[in-house]
């Protein structure tokens, strides 16, 4: 009598993200879960641009991927040390495959952790870990927007509440241009406006060379638009594509851009843009809960989702807190929305890089 067969042993091992790129790419190509941040691209952009090491946690079966998690070692004077998952994203965390089990590879992860001095991880979606003293789950925090795409501009304002139509409309009028690219003067204009835009809001701007390396190593699947006013750059979005879907995800506008609706303008436009690419879904990304971010794409017509995040703080370390609506940090928002745009954008990469 035959013995019974026995399937190989799963092992978990680090990947070498640059040089199993391939490998990787594929199990992403085929999971309905996977985002533009489990892309080894997206990590290795974050490395380029943030010195946060691009790392990631794989399953193994044979010779068959089976659980793959995407990881930063993210580094901040400021809030300490962490692994997100991932890094500069608002997407992520643990994919398996169909069968496997997530324990393994969290525990592999725990260990990976404590090993580089990391007291947190943080998983931005993806399989959750079980919850246990250590791991704390989300779900009110963040709510993601993403509603299908009109097949025409006119049924694509008809699609948008009747208020902020009129602002899409309005915006529609003014006398703006609007260009797509990803050339050097696409990304100056844009990083110009994202920086002063974002200094308004209390923020420190990322780096410069994040951008770059996100527009180099995407390709095809990200790309800036912007919309100018007399020649002068009101508003800009970089936006990502991934699986039929636009997502604009880094985006502002100027303090011309409100009486302008240049902002309205953008999205419209990039709607139009991303309908044109063959794309069917507008992901509209996440938001705090109730900010004022959240009520603008509700004004849309976009309906907020629960996104569901986990956290481990490994045992005895404080919960780490960089959370930008906590009162522990009003003071310093409020103390950066004063500062010189100039003074803002030299000191603020040097603290965004640690953000993750």
């Amino acid at each position: 009598m035959n013995a019974p067969f026995a399937p190989p042993r799963a092992t978990i091992r680090l990947a070498e993200v640059a040089n199993e790129a391939a490998p990787l790419n594929a199990f992403l190509a085929d999971h309905p879960d996977a985002t533009p941040f489990h892309r080894p691209d997206w990590l290795l952009a974050v490395e380029q641009g943030t010195a946060n090491r691009a790392m990631a946690l794989v399953a193994e079966q044979g010779r068959a991927l089976t659980a793959y998690l995407p990881l930063s070692e993210i580094h901040s004077p400021l809030f300490g040390r962490m692994l997100a998952s991932t890094g500069f994203a608002v997407g992520g965390g643990l994919l398996l495959s169909e069968g496997a089990d997530a324990a393994p590879i969290i525990h592999a992860a725990e260990r990976l952790a404590l090993s580089l001095s990391c007291p947190a991880i943080e998983l931005r979606g993806g399989s959750l870990p079980e919850r246990s003293p250590e791991w704390r789950h989300r779900t009110e925090s963040h709510a993601g927007f993403v509603a299908p795409l009109a097949g025409n501009d006119e049924a694509q304002l008809l699609a948008i509440p009747r208020k902020q139509r009129a602002e899409v409309r309005k915006g529609l009028e003014q006398p703006l241009t609007v260009h797509v690219g990803t050339a050097a003067d696409d990304r100056a204009a844009h990083y110009a406006v994202y920086a002063e835009s974002v200094r308004n809001l209390g923020t420190p701007v990322f780096p410069r060379a994040l951008f770059d390396a996100v527009l180099d190593r995407m390709g095809p699947a990200a790309d800036i638009l912007t919309v100018r006013h007399d020649g002068a750059p009101v508003a800009s979005v970089l936006s990502l594509y991934h699986g039929g879907a636009v997502m604009p995800y880094w985006g502002g506008g100027t303090m011309a851009a409100r009486a302008l609706r240049a902002n309205d303008r953008m999205y419209f436009e990039l709607m139009r843009h991303a309908r044109q690419r063959g794309c069917t879904r507008f992901d509209f990304g996440r938001s705090k809960t109730h900010s004022g971010a959240w009520h603008f794409k509700r004004n849309w017509g976009f309906t907020p989702e629960p996104l569901a995040y986990a956290t481990w703080t490994a045992p005895g370390a404080p919960l780490r807190d960089a959370d930008p609506t906590s009162a522990k940090h009003a003071a310093r928002i409020a103390a950066w929305r004063r500062l010189p745009l100039s003074i803002a954008n030299r000191l603020g990469p040097f603290i965004a890089r640690g953000l993750g």
